[in-house]
């Protein structure tokens, strides 16, 4: 069965990657990507992202540019994790899609509004600023969205702070909406993340497919692993965002535990953390499940999939 997909994120190396294989698996069906700060500004993400929307030859989808800041708090970008572009290392081409003319929150709630309940997938891989500006904006979709699977958090890891990830430290008010709204919502958070490596056998597999996006994803790789490792101290890149869209293609691809989460919004050295409570077993209404471990294999062979499935492109880098 085809899984109709929102995808909004803040690309990032990683984004770039879960876009590609979100448009080159086929039992996925991307029905609009939506921009948002996080990575690097709004006008940088965006950037990218049609640039990117020109590698994989993605036509058909509207693109829109969504919050470029937090609810409350001020902009924070991860220019040591990728760069002063947001997507450094290889070269993207200059985009000739043009932006869809609706903020992307009006895009999100249109799009959901216009597919029958229950059928359309939210999956955030940046801050949550978009998600929670429409879920406030247009309540019922919190009632027609099949589910929401993120790209955020740590049941027991962080990375932004000792106990918070960046995706949810940017804008910890927004994430606070979109864990408390009553829509099923898996955490794919940094715990199972951390462990979808791109060892070099990967980036080797990926390389020998040969065609030009396949090349732009071992660049974007094997810089984004540069960067990493002098940011994070990772001697392999973990490569976060795709993780999400994985799930949704095939939830077999990892295992997970339902479990309450919830976000911490005044701790002096907790701010951002996502609070998973393990002590006792969940509610029957417990509407909230964390990744737990990962099948590294089929993982990484849905991304190779993928970019067979897109073939070759050719576009002309900057």
């Amino acid at each position: 069965m085809v899984k109709k997909i929102i995808l909004d994120c803040d690309p990032g190396h990683d984004d770039a990657i879960a876009l590609l294989l979100a448009h080159g698996n086929p039992n996925i069906e991307l029905l609009a990507v939506t921009t948002v700060v996080g990575n690097q500004t709004l006008e940088k993400v965006t950037r990218n992202a049609l640039g990117l929307a020109k590698v994989a030859n993605i036509v058909g989808v509207p693109f829109a540019a969504g919050c470029s800041r937090p609810l409350v708090r001020d902009v924070e970008i991860a220019p040591d994790v990728h760069g002063e572009s947001g997507l450094d290392g290889p070269t993207l081409p200059e985009p000739d899609l043009a932006l869809d003319s609706r903020h992307a929150v009006d895009l999100i709630i249109e799009t959901i509004l216009s597919h029958p309940p229950k059928t359309v997938t939210l999956v955030p891989t940046g801050g949550l600023t978009n998600i929670a500006m429409a879920v406030r904006k247009e309540p019922k979709i919190a009632s027609l969205v099949k589910e929401v699977v993120l790209m955020g958090g740590g049941y027991h890891v962080g990375n932004w702070s000792a106990v918070a990830e960046f995706n949810i430290k940017i804008d910890p008010e927004a994430a606070h909406i979109v864990f408390n709204e009553k829509w099923p919502l898996t955490m794919v958070g940094l715990d199972l993340t951390h462990q979808a490596l791109a060892t070099p056998d990967v980036i080797e597999k990926i390389a020998q497919i040969g065609t030009k996006p396949a090349k732009f994803v071992v660049e974007l790789l094997e810089h984004f692993g540069v960067l990493y490792e002098k940011a994070q101290g990772f001697v392999y890149p973990p490569v976060h965002d795709p993780c999400a869209v994985a799930y949704v293609i095939d939830p077999a691809v990892m295992t997970t535990q339902k479990v309450p989460v919830d976000i911490e919004l005044t701790g002096t050295l907790t701010l951002g953390m996502t609070v998973a409570d393990f002590r006792m077993p969940p509610s029957e209404d417990c509407h909230t499940q964390v990744a737990v471990k990962l099948n590294h294999a089929y993982f990484w062979d849905l991304i190779v999939e993928a970019l067979e499935h897109i073939g070759e492109v050719d576009y002309d880098a900057e």
